[in-house]
C-alpha cells in the first residue's frame, strides 16, 4: 500500500504557536483576574489608586504645573503586564474630572476604566505597574468619554515631563502618562494601549447602571464612601486649573 504523504509543519510556525498558546494561558492567568472583579474589589482600587496619587504628589517627579493643566485623572493601579515574545497587559482604575464647563470646578466622583494593550517585542516574565494619566485638553477627554479610545490615534499622548523638564520641553500632548517604577514615578509611552469604561465596575459602585460621562461632568453623581479620600486627594493635591 502506498502511504500518504502529510507534509510536515516547519519548526518555526510550531514554536510561533506554542509561544502564542503560552501567552493567551499567561494572559488569562495573569490578567483577566485583575480586571475581573467585584465590588470589594472595585473599593480596593479605589483605595489603591487614592495611595499611588497620595505618592505621586510626594515624590516630586511630576510638575505640579502639569497637574494643574488636568481636566481630568485617571489612576490605573497594579496595572498586569506579562509576556514571551508577545506581551499584553490589563487592569482597571479611576478617572476623575473637574467639574464645570471650563474644568474650573471640584473634582468629580470617579468612573471606573480598564486599559488594556499589546505590545511585541524582547519580553519574558510578568510585572504590575502603577499609571497615572494626565488628560489635559478638551479633545483628550471628549475621546475618553466616548467610551473607548486608543491612545496616540484619538487622543495624542506623550510621557509626562519630570520635575525638573524646563518649559520647552513640555509639549500640547492630549493625554501626559507615567508609570511608577521601583518607587519612581518618570514618563513613559503608552502609544496603542486602549482604554474603556468599565461599565460593570460603575453600576458595581453607584448601584444603578451609569456611563462614565454623566459620573464625571455632570455634578450629579456623589463619591461612594469608597471614593472620598481619591476626591478630597484631588482637591487638595491639584485645586487648581491653569489654562
Amino acid at each position: 500500500m502506498q502511504q500518504s504523504k502529510q507534509a510536515a509543519v516547519p519548526r518555526w510556525i510550531l514554536k510561533i504557536g506554542s509561544q502564542f498558546f503560552l501567552v493567551a494561558f499567561l494572559l488569562a492567568m495573569v490578567i483577566l483576574p485583575a480586571i475581573g472583579g467585584d465590588k470589594e474589589k472595585d473599593e480596593e482600587t479605589l483605595k489603591n489608586a487614592a495611595d499611588v496619587f497620595l505618592d505621586m504628589t510626594k515624590s516630586g517627579n511630576i510638575r505640579p504645573s502639569i497637574l494643574a493643566q488636568a481636566n481630568c485623572i485617571v489612576i490605573l493601579p497594579n496595572v498586569k503586564k506579562v509576556g514571551i515574545g508577545i506581551g499584553g497587559s490589563g487592569g482597571r482604575g479611576p478617572m476623575s474630572c473637574r467639574l464645570g464647563d471650563k474644568f474650573d470646578g471640584k473634582w468629580s466622583a470617579p468612573a471606573m476604566y480598564s486599559i488594556g494593550g499589546a505590545s511585541v517585542g524582547l519580553q519574558l516574565g510578568a510585572t504590575s505597574t502603577d499609571f497615572v494619566l494626565v488628560i489635559a485638553t478638551d479633545k483628550g477627554v471628549h475621546a475618553v468619554l466616548e467610551d473607548k479610545t486608543k491612545l496616540g490615534t484619538d487622543a495624542t499622548a506623550a510621557a509626562g515631563p519630570g520635575a525638573t523638564a524646563q518649559a520647552s520641553e513640555v509639549g500640547g500632548a492630549d493625554v501626559y502618562t507615567y508609570a511608577r517604577a521601583k518607587g519612581l514615578f518618570a514618563g513613559v509611552s503608552l502609544e496603542g494601549a486602549t482604554l474603556h469604561q468599565d461599565g460593570d465596575a460603575n453600576e458595581r459602585l453607584y448601584g444603578k447602571k451609569i456611563g462614565s460621562k454623566e459620573i464625571v461632568r455632570t455634578g450629579d453623581v456623589k463619591a461612594t464612601g469608597a471614593a472620598l479620600p481619591l476626591q478630597q486627594l484631588l482637591d487638595s493635591k491639584a485645586p487648581k486649573h491653569s489654562n
